[in-house]
């Protein structure tokens, strides 16, 4: 059976045979550099989750393994001597078990951190969904000054805005509540801004055919503009929910009774209180996190490009 070789080729061949053209062989690919970046980012990834692992494993030591190792990382005059043990002598969970059955001071302070956040971050989406729809779909008076002002409070650090929060809050009675917490962070600019980025993404044609189907304002927002801004929507719901529970100067400003500390704060006392347990606290602190963008990662990825957000 012949073989049909291709023009090139032959011509490729007639110049080898003459002694005009070299062969060609295939160029060794130097991977030194590839292997040199691929130990780089390993090694950066290792510092990175070094605290996340060093926690998790010292929280599988037994209070007393925890006192014989650790009882000189705060000495008396408050001076910090250097400890690092990694892996325990023996795997014991005797620490969980007295998180969860010897004291309800971390279950309580967990489950009234949950409910702060859960309804900061609810109320959170609600502004933030009227909000950024108004200012992305209807001309506002002033719309560019007011959205420009809110981005100026968007960069401001919280610490500027606590004393004109505190005397609004005073103002109202409503200091060492609850609710001291949750208004002034249902009502930051970041969500509106976020969620009118998404929506300036939805095409008016949608808008359009929804109102000569007869839909209201409110009709168009819930069941049209929200769940195509769904994956905005969910980051918003997860970055305020870090946002609140990692928060600790507004709790320390806006109450005064200590027991209403969420667990940001309390975490901080544990430390000097019951140092045995510090280690597991942490652990089961970054839990709710570490479940959330578990199961909702995709869900934020897609509402950071749907806001545009490079």
């Amino acid at each position: 059976m012949k073989k049909h070789y291709s023009n090139k080729q032959v011509i490729f061949s007639r110049k080898l045979a003459q002694g005009r053209a070299k062969p060609q062989f295939p160029q060794k690919t130097n991977y030194l550099p590839q292997v040199l970046a691929a130990a780089f980012f390993l090694l950066l990834g290792a510092l990175v989750l070094l605290p996340a692992i060093y926690t998790l494993c010292n929280s599988f030591m037994s209070p007393s393994e925890i006192r014989q190792y650790y009882a000189a990382a705060i000495s008396q005059d408050g001076e910090a001597a250097s400890a690092f043990h990694l892996i325990p002598d023996t795997f014991s969970l005797e620490g969980y078990y007295m998180v969860f059955l010897r004291s309800t001071d971390y279950l309580m302070k967990f489950w009234y951190s949950l409910f702060l956040c859960i309804a900061i971050s609810a109320g959170q989406i609600f502004v933030s969904v009227l909000g950024g729809f108004a200012f992305a779909k209807y001309p506002i008076p002033l719309k560019k000054g007011i959205f420009f002002l809110l981005m100026v409070l968007m960069m401001m650090p919280v610490q500027v805005t606590l004393v004109p929060n505190y005397i609004i809050l005073d103002g109202l009675g409503l200091i060492d509540s609850w609710l001291a917490l949750i208004l002034p962070m249902t009502f930051l600019p970041f969500g509106t801004i976020f969620m009118a980025q998404v929506f300036q993404g939805i095409p008016d044609e949608i808008l359009d055919a929804a109102k000569l189907d007869g839909a209201g304002t409110l009709q168009i927002l819930f069941r049209v503009m929200a769940p195509i801004g769904k994956g905005g929507i969910i980051s918003v719901f997860l970055l305020s929910f870090v946002d609140a529970w990692n928060m600790v100067e507004q709790p320390i400003t806006f109450l005064r009774d200590i027991l209403r500390y969420p667990l940001s704060v309390f975490l901080a006392s544990v430390n000097q209180v019951n140092f045995e347990l510090s280690f597991v606290c942490g652990v089961l602190a970054a839990l709710p996190i570490l479940l959330l963008f578990f199961f909702f990662h995709e869900e934020l990825a897609q509402g950071i490009e749907l806001s545009g957000v490079k």
